[in-house]
């Protein structure tokens, strides 16, 4: 293996760490990979096509000069005639159906696990948040109280449930109509929505029919792609991705302010190592609940250990974290780490963002890979545990069983960095609606307050994964660092927000690094500058509180109002592309780094950057470098500021009773 520069890798001292030792152990991890294999440069601007078995066809990038001969224009082409501006918007809606697939049948999983919940035909589960489960059956049509008048009683909790689940998963089959939260969704926004025709049916239909458009010689017209893309990333935002956030908290609680800690520090060499790493929280919920079982502790303190030590890894790590404090591992790019650690007793993984080198990796370890899902099987994994939810903490105790069992069978120097932050995690919509209003009055009227008075100057979301082509964590701070140096606040998910706390910015604490606006609504709310919202699915909760900034009145009429951008610095899955293409398609001014899977046409390019925003309000933007992506995002803010007429910050003004009634008359005129 060649020698690898530590600190261009990750600024992760954890990760640098556990690089030296792989290196000194003769241990490959995609640092290695990444080294020896670079990317094809005509692939990585999308302009590739391999969907038929005349190809695969690769059409370089137009020359540089006015004017292009039909013969230069031929040479551009694929064997059937596709243009690249064809073949570019193909892959990319292609991106956008994977995405989507993953997210919506995660959120599936989660509609079936509830209608059982519902019906008292699960193990361990039971319906833990009643009032989320009032709140979203109303949005589902379902009565929540039965007869009428002073009569009126509130209907059981498992009532509701039973008629709410199998109207919630019919939306994936629905052929037809509208899927049903675009009624959350500001009415200026469901009217742009319904004017282009991109309101999703359902969610399979979407993703299917794009599937379909895209194969060989379907559809050829990269606007009409895009349409169908657009309709499809919807279904995930507005639908898939809700819908899994929405029951996943009435099941397992509604995230509320927790303290955790983060980094490969976390591990303990004298305890039962287990990590779990994937996306869906159905397993890990069970793995928690049994990892605290006395019995279970005994167990592994039969075989010479001091008791379990649970943690999490990417998505999985930040359901569980925000849930029950369960600590974190790391991020994406910490998977191989953990085993290098030495004492990983066993990684135990479901779906999505889990790489088949682990298995590589856990040979030269004594790791035990556990896989649980039959849609995700991997070669060498150790052994295979299906999940089953009507025998859900049944598995679990098996899945921990099968990790002290292990305990004893270490056999490599163990090495567990020091390195590990607290955090402070847990920030829903209704939890941030909670802080800034209180239960009585909450609405998020006080935020666009402080957004008016230019105390904050804008809201970011900061969201996506690791990618191993730039160094691990540095473009998420150095982005972050900068907007909340300049009074911007931030919505963060999923690795973005795993790096966030690895570097002490989800404490209240973090405030030292904010501008003097932000720092003084941290300090006097007492929370962090980077708000914890969850795992990527949970991408919803910030198209909700986006939402709610709208109806609470004064940032406009419409998300595209609102002084907001959103990026992800780091991305490199296709379930990022889906997110990205449903954020600017609600008006979202959305920016990616590393690179940009559409380069190969300027002409869809320029498209996606300039004249998508006349259609929808937002639009795509690249940028590497994340400084000068921060520049970019505080500029679109400031103009949504100027357009709004709160370009200059304004004295406070202390709001009477009667000031706060009108405020939340006209919010309610808004929504209604």
């Amino acid at each position: 293996m060649a020698e690898l520069d530590f600190e261009k890798l990750t600024m992760d001292p954890a990760a640098q760490e556990l690089l030296k030792k792989a290196q000194a152990e003769g241990v490959e991890t995609i640092f290695d990979r990444a080294k020896a294999m670079k990317p094809c440069p005509i692939g990585i601007e999308g302009a590739c096509c391999r969907i038929c078995a005349q190809g695969p066809c690769r059409v370089p990038p137009p020359k540089k000069k006015e004017g292009e001969t039909g013969e230069e224009k031929k040479q551009r082409m694929g064997l059937c005639g596709a243009t690249a501006e064809t073949i570019v918007a193909r892959n990319f809606a292609r991106m956008v159906a994977a995405g989507t697939a993953s997210h919506s049948d995660h959120a599936r999983g989660v509609a079936k696990l509830f209608i059982e919940v519902a019906n008292g035909r699960t193990q361990g589960y039971q319906i833990k948040d009643v009032a989320k489960l009032r709140r979203v059956a109303q949005d589902w049509d379902v009565a929540i109280t039965v007869g009428e008048g002073d009569d009126a009683k509130s209907r059981p909790a498992a009532d509701i449930a039973k008629e709410l689940g199998p109207k919630v998963l019919a939306e994936f089959g629905q052929q037809e109509g509208e899927i049903n939260y675009v009624r959350r969704a500001p009415k200026k926004r469901q009217e742009i929505w319904r004017k282009h025709g991109v309101v999703p049916r359902g969610v399979d239909i979407e993703v299917v029919e794009l599937m379909h458009r895209t194969h060989m010689g379907v559809d050829q017209d990269y606007h009409n792609l895009i349409k169908q893309s657009t309709r499809c990333a919807l279904a995930d935002g507005w639908s898939g991705s809700m819908i899994s956030t929405d029951l996943q908290d009435i099941m397992f609680g509604c995230p509320v302010p927790i303290a955790g800690e983060i980094n490969l520090g976390v591990l303990k060499e004298d305890h039962v190592n287990v990590v779990v790493h994937g996306h869906e929280p159905l397993l890990p919920e069970m793995l928690f609940v049994a990892s605290q079982e006395p019995e279970m502790i005994q167990y592994a303190q039969n075989k010479g250990a001091k008791g379990i030590q649970l943690a999490g890894m990417c998505c999985t790590a930040n359901e569980v974290l925000m849930r029950h404090g369960v600590p974190v591992a790391g991020n994406y790019l910490h998977q191989e780490l953990a085993i290098i650690t030495g004492a990983l007793d066993a990684l135990v993984v479901d779906v999505q963002c889990v790489m088949q080198s682990l298995a590589n990796v856990a040979k030269c370890y004594h790791t035990k890979i556990i896989t649980t899902d039959d849609r995700a099987m991997m070669e060498g994994a150790a052994m295979h545990i299906p999940f089953d939810d009507h025998h859900a903490l049944d598995v679990a105790r098996q899945v921990l069983r099968a990790a002290i069992d292990n305990f004893p069978n270490r056999r490599s120097p163990v090495l567990i960095p020091s390195d590990k932050s607290p955090t402070v995690v847990g920030f829903s919509s209704e939890t941030i609606q909670y802080l800034l209003g209180g239960s009585i009055r909450g609405t998020y009227y006080t935020l666009n307050d402080n957004v008016i008075n230019g105390r904050i100057r804008g809201v970011a979301g900061v969201v996506g994964c690791n990618n191993c082509r730039t160094a691990q964590d540095t473009s998420h701070m150095v982005l972050i660092k900068e907007l909340i140096k300049n009074d911007v606040i931030v919505l963060s998910t999923g690795c973005s927000a795993m790096a966030a706390g690895k570097y002490g910015l989800l404490t209240p604490e973090a405030a030292k690094y904010c501008g003097p606006g932000l720092a003084e609504i941290c300090e006097t709310v007492g929370i962090p500058p980077v708000l914890h919202m969850g795992a990527c699915v949970d991408n919803s909760r910030i198209l909700i509180a986006a939402t709610a900034c709208v109806k609470a009145g004064g940032l406009g009429t419409d998300i595209s109002d609102l002084p907001a951008a959103g990026a992800a610095p780091e991305w490199m899955s296709e379930k990022a592309i889906a997110i990205g293409q449903y954020f600017v398609t609600s008006g979202v001014y959305t920016l990616f780094g590393v690179t940009f899977p559409t380069t190969g046409s300027e002409i869809f390019t320029d498209y996606l950057f300039k004249g998508i925003e006349e259609e929808y309000g937002g639009k795509w933007d690249f940028e590497a470098d994340p400084a000068v992506m921060a520049k970019k995002m505080i500029a679109h803010i400031d103009s949504k500021r100027k357009a709004l007429g709160i370009d200059k910050a304004r004295e406070r003004v202390l709001m009477d009773m009667e000031m706060r009634r009108q405020m939340a008359d006209a919010a309610a005129g808004e929504e209604h």
